[in-house]
């Protein structure tokens, strides 16, 4: 046995995963700052963060974006619209959501993968299964540890938006409603054990209140997760 030198990765502690947060809900329930916040929040206590957007985050994902959101573009089927989406996020956990846990950063993502299965699936007609089964094809399976709903009811949501900045938020009041109610569905049908389309925790926080209250029960939520986590 002598002259056999161990290689020295055999005696590495392995790197642990890090943790993945999304962000979701209707327009209007504020999202984007919140998501800006609670990365902000994180990195003050010391945590390694990084934050994107879905869609967007990659050069491909930035480029498919205004394809997708782009009122004056072309015009972009239900079917196609939702592979657009999950060919953007396919890229979007390749690129920078897959390295960054396996680096043990905490991921902070404007949207995921539940957001098609309610705006495509509950709201546009697409089947819930098959819109999930589709977005776990393109992520791997991999889901975020916690997803946050902001909900806001639909006329507040709507008075919040204003006049449509795209075409997702062109869309009609009974859209609007469908995708509420959609969110509010895959809360409820998650802890029953009932939602096999985004088998991953979701908890609601009421965005109707002022903004501080919404910051302050997100960071609640998220440090139940960090406390959980033996790594915090």
């Amino acid at each position: 046995m002598g002259g056999m030198t161990a290689d020295p990765a055999c005696f590495e502690t392995p790197r642990p995963r890090g943790l993945f947060f999304s962000l979701d809900g209707p327009d209007g329930g504020g999202k984007t700052t919140q998501a800006a916040l609670l990365a902000a929040w994180l990195r003050a206590r010391g945590q390694n963060v990084v934050a994107c957007r879905d869609p967007g985050g990659t050069p491909l994902g930035d480029r498919l974006r205004p394809i997708l959101l782009d009122r004056d573009g072309a015009a972009v089927g239900l079917r196609a619209e939702m592979l657009l989406y999950m060919a953007s996020r396919a890229q979007l956990v390749e690129e920078v959501i897959r390295p960054s846990l396996a680096a043990g950063r905490v991921v902070v993502s404007d949207r995921f993968l539940l957001a098609n299965i309610v705006y495509q699936g509950d709201a546009g007609g697409l089947p819930v299964d098959e819109v999930g089964q589709v977005g776990r094809a393109a992520t791997g399976g991999l889901l975020p540890d916690l997803t946050i709903v902001l909900d806001v009811p639909a006329d507040v949501a709507k008075a919040r938006v204003g006049r449509a900045r795209d075409r997702i938020e062109d869309r009609p009041d009974d859209y609007r409603a469908r995708v509420r109610t959609g969110f509010l569905r895959a809360a409820c049908d998650w802890p029953a054990g009932h939602c096999p389309y985004y088998p991953a925790p979701i908890v609601v926080v009421d965005a109707t209140g002022e903004p501080n209250d919404v910051t302050t029960r997100i960071r609640s939520e998220v440090q139940r997760v960090l406390a959980l986590d033996p790594r915090t």
